[in-house]
C-alpha cells in the first residue's frame, strides 16, 4: 500500500501545478473595536497573504479587495443554505448579489457553502445537512451559466465528520453521513474538480491527550516518527496524520483524486486554566512551522500524497473577544484586536527561524492539577452581571441556595460577591454537561480560592 500514494502523486503533480502555495488568512470579525475593513485589508496586504477567507460576502470588504492580487473565499451562511437549495432562481440571485457584483475585479476563487454543516451540533433536525449538496449544485449551475470556470464550490467540514482518524489508514467517515451525505458531496467535488475543505486543528487531539501525544509531534518538531502499520507510511507530525485520515476515508468511498484544502488551522495563544498548552510560544512555533511546510518548494504534501500543494488558511487574523465558549475560542489571532502582532510571523515562509525575537516561555504545557474556581472578571458591566446572576441561579434550586437571606454566603450583600458564588457553583454543577466559566465574558477561572469566612465556593478539581 505504501507505493500507491507515490504513484498517485506522480500522476497529479503536473495537473495541480497551477495551485499557489501562498498562505491565506481567515478574516473573522467577532470582536470589539477591531480595525476597520480598510485598515484590515491594508494589514493583510502588508503581511503578504496570498488568500483571504471570509465568513460571509461583506460588500465593503469585497470592494476593498478589488484590484488586489489576493484570492478570496466567500461563504454562503448556514442560514441561507435551504433557501439557495430551494430553487435555481434563489441561487442565481445569491450569485448576482455576492459574486457578479464584484467579480472579476475582486479575485473570488472559492464559494464555500456553509461552515461545518455536517458537525453533530450544527443542525439538530439535520434539515440543512440534506440541503448542502443541492445548494452547492445550484451555485455551480449559476456560475456555469455565466461561463465562470475559475471559482470552485466547496464546504468547510470539521474533523468530527470522521468516525476514525488513528491510525490514518483506518480513517472513515461517520456511519450516519458516510453513504447518504459524504458520498454525494465527494461526487460533486470530483465532478467539479474542487477541493475538500477541512478545519483541522492538531491542538485539540493533543490537548485532549497531552500525556500520550508528543507536543513536539503536534508542533512539527520532527523528532518523533510514527509508522502507520496499516499503510507503512511514516509520519513526523500530527497534522499530516489528520489530513491523511481524510484521504483514506475518501478512498474507502471510492474517491482517490480529490484535492485537500485547509480551511482553518492554527494554535491558541491563551486560554482557561484547564486548557493545556494554549500559549504564545506554542502558537508561534506551530504557525511558523506550518508556513514553512506549506510554502516549501518543491511542495511536501503528506505521506499519502507527497509533493502536492495544499491551499491553507490560518485561523485567524485577530483575537475575537465576542466569540463564546472556552477561553481558547477568543485567542487564535495572529494580531491583537488593535492590529498589532502578538508574535512575529512571516507568511511567505522565507524568514529564517533564527531571525525571530525570543518568545515568552511556555508555562502551561503540562495540565494543571488542583482546584479551580469561577469568579466575576474585572471591569464588567453591572447591568449585564445582574442578568447573568439570574441565569446562573435559575437552572435549579441548589445552585444559589447558599445566597438566600440568613445562609452562609448571603453576606456581603454585593452583586459582585453573589455573582462570583453563583458562577462558581453553576460551573461546578454543570461542567460535566458542557458548561463553561464564561458567561458572555463576565467570568474568568482562578486558582485563588475566593471563599470567605463560612462561605465555601464550590470548585472544579482538575
Amino acid at each position: 500500500m505504501a507505493l500507491l500514494p507515490l504513484l498517485f502523486s506522480s500522476l497529479l503533480v503536473v495537473s495541480w501545478a497551477e495551485i499557489s502555495s501562498k498562505i491565506g488568512i481567515n478574516y473573522g470579525r467577532k470582536g470589539d473595536n477591531l480595525p476597520s475593513p480598510y485598515q484590515s485589508i491594508e494589514i493583510i496586504k502588508s503581511m503578504n497573504a496570498g488568500r483571504i477567507k471570509l465568513y460571509d460576502s461583506d460588500p465593503e470588504i469585497l470592494k476593498l479587495l478589488s484590484g488586489t492580487k489576493i484570492q478570496v473565499a466567500i461563504m454562503v451562511p448556514n442560514d441561507d443554505i435551504i433557501r439557495v437549495a430551494s430553487s435555481q432562481t434563489a441561487a442565481e440571485q445569491w450569485v448576482q448579489n455576492n459574486v457578479l457584483a464584484y467579480y472579476p475585479d475582486t479575485m473570488i476563487r472559492f464559494v464555500l457553502v456553509g461552515n461545518e454543516v455536517l458537525s453533530y451540533n450544527s443542525d439538530p433536525d439535520q434539515t440543512i445537512w440534506h440541503n448542502l449538496v443541492p445548494a452547492m449544485r445550484r451555485i455551480k449551475n449559476s456560475l456555469s451559466a455565466h461561463d465562470i470556470k475559475n471559482i470552485k464550490i466547496s464546504t468547510p467540514l470539521a474533523m468530527d465528520v470522521l468516525q476514525s482518524t488513528f491510525p490514518p489508514s483506518s480513517g472513515m467517515f461517520r456511519s450516519d453521513i458516510s453513504d447518504t451525505l459524504m458520498a454525494p458531496l465527494l461526487k460533486f467535488l470530483k465532478g467539479s474538480k474542487s477541493f475538500f475543505f477541512l478545519d483541522v486543528y492538531p491542538y485539540f487531539p493533543w490537548s485532549a491527550n497531552p500525556m500520550n501525544i508528543s507536543l513536539d509531534f503536534a508542533l512539527f518538531g520532527e523528532t518523533v516518527n510514527q509508522t502507520d502499520l496499516g499503510s507503512g507510511l511514516v509520519y513526523t507530525n500530527l497534522l499530516d496524520q489528520m489530513l491523511d485520515s481524510v484521504i483514506f476515508a475518501m478512498e474507502k468511498l471510492g474517491y482517490t483524486n480529490i484535492r485537500l484544502a485547509i480551511a482553518e488551522t492554527g494554535w491558541p495563544t491563551a486560554g482557561d486554566i484547564d486548557q493545556v498548552g494554549a500559549n504564545i510560544y506554542n502558537a508561534a512555533t506551530y504557525n511558523r512551522n506550518l508556513i514553512r511546510k506549506m510554502t516549501a518548494k518543491p511542495a511536501l504534501g503528506t505521506p499519502a500524497r507527497p509533493g502536492l500543494i495544499i491551499p491553507t488558511f490560518i485561523f485567524s487574523l485577530y483575537e475575537e473577544n465576542r466569540k463564546t465558549g472556552p477561553g481558547t475560542e477568543r485567542h487564535w489571532g495572529l494580531l491583537h484586536a488593535n492590529g498589532t502582532p502578538i508574535y512575529d510571523i512571516d507568511l511567505t515562509g522565507k524568514r529564517p527561524v533564527s531571525d525571530y525575537k525570543p518568545l515568552p516561555p511556555a508555562e502551561n504545557n503540562v495540565p494543571y492539577k488542583g482546584k479551580v474556581w469561577c469568579e466575576v472578571a474585572p471591569g464588567v458591566n453591572l447591568m449585564n452581571l445582574s442578568s447573568a446572576l439570574a441565569y446562573a441561579c435559575s437552572l435549579d434550586n441548589q445552585t444559589c441556595e447558599a445566597l438566600n437571606p440568613g445562609k452562609e454566603c448571603y453576606e456581603p450583600i454585593s452583586i459582585f460577591w453573589h455573582a462570583s458564588y453563583a458562577f462558581s457553583s453553576y460551573w461546578a454543577r454543570f461542567r460535566s454537561r458542557g458548561a463553561t466559566c464564561y458567561f458572555n465574558g463576565l467570568a474568568r477561572q482562578t486558582i485563588v480560592n475566593p471563599s470567605r469566612g463560612h462561605c465555601n465556593f464550590p470548585s472544579v478539581i482538575l
